[in-house]
């Protein structure tokens, strides 16, 4: 896929899902509470993918029309009580009950900084953010100190006590230009990683200066990380790559089209990994991202 393809593509997405919302709605809310993934996909996008701690063979899965959390054999639960836009999906490192997002609710704006203490059932705003409600389409909770966590919204914000306050704006630093996804260590909570439009990039010093993360300069659309300091990036034109100890690996190069949009490493097993592609596609590896197979078929 070309960079000029992939750059159309990101940009309209959110215009799909204008597009799509009314449409999308309405089926959804003629289907009961349970859907197959292919009816997931056909109904709704998906926003965000995160392994369920408490059990291993299910993912959550944040979409337009609420969190569903689906099982080994495909079927996709609604669990949140209400049917939020979530983005900026993100579980808490340590505690399994603990979820946080962002988005908008379903009857406009914006959530702010959003909390779920029980699984994704129920959730309450936090706080607004800087010069909020935010919006955060993208935000990293910090596996070496979980109080830290970073959002895009006009800036690079930050909070330091678990996402109550917000530095203030004139602390704030830029966002990376093109950003698409942003990822924390689980070795240094001052070290940021950024999938943009025109490559990977790596901070240092929480994002107030960025420098490549990889020798060549690709449109990356995702950036994640695992609990023992390994990275994950998907870069058009190359492939999912690995990041541990001195250099870089490439899992799997063999992608076509497609690329991944969202990305989820098993916090009890690293050799299982879990993908949402842009067409809403759920892939699921048992090999550490070498080979593939549709999640319902694993």
């Amino acid at each position: 896929m070309s960079k000029r393809r992939f750059r159309i593509v990101k940009y309209s997405y959110g215009l799909i899902i204008v597009g799509l919302t009314a449409l999308a709605w309405t089926m959804l809310t003629a289907h009961a509470e349970t859907l197959n993934l292919a009816q997931l996909r056909e109904t709704t996008h998906l926003h965000g993918i995160a392994v369920d701690p408490q059990d291993s063979s299910r993912i959550y899965l944040a979409t337009h029309h609420g969190l569903f959390l689906v099982s080994a054999d495909g079927q996709a639960t609604r669990i949140s009580a209400d049917k939020n836009d979530y983005m900026g999906f993100t579980p808490h490192p340590t505690d399994p009950s603990v979820l946080y997002a962002s988005g908008h609710p379903v009857g406009g704006g914006n959530l702010g900084f959003m909390i779920s203490t029980d699984g994704g059932k129920t959730w309450k705003q936090l706080s607004e953010g800087t010069r909020g409600p935010v919006d955060f389409h993208t935000m990293a909770v910090s596996k070496a100190d979980p109080k830290i966590i970073y959002g895009a919204y006009g800036r690079l914000q930050v909070s330091r006590d678990g996402g109550q306050t917000w530095e203030p704006w004139e602390r704030l630093a830029p966002l990376p230009d093109g950003l698409i996804d942003l990822a924390a260590s689980a070795t240094d909570a001052d070290t940021l990683y950024a999938a943009t439009q025109n490559g990977l990039l790596i901070s240092k010093d929480a994002g107030r200066s960025w420098q490549p993360a990889y020798p060549a300069q690709h449109p990356t659309s995702l950036v994640e990380t695992g609990n023992h300091g390994e990275v994950y990036a998907f870069m058009i034109g190359v492939g999912l790559l690995k990041f541990q100890g001195d250099g870089w690996t490439l899992l799997s190069e063999d992608w076509g089209d497609r690329y991944v949009l969202h990305l989820a490493v098993d916090p009890t097993n690293s050799d299982r990994l879990y993908a949402v592609m842009q067409e809403g596609e759920v892939l699921a590896s048992k090999d550490g991202g070498r080979t593939w197979t549709e999640f319902s078929n694993r």
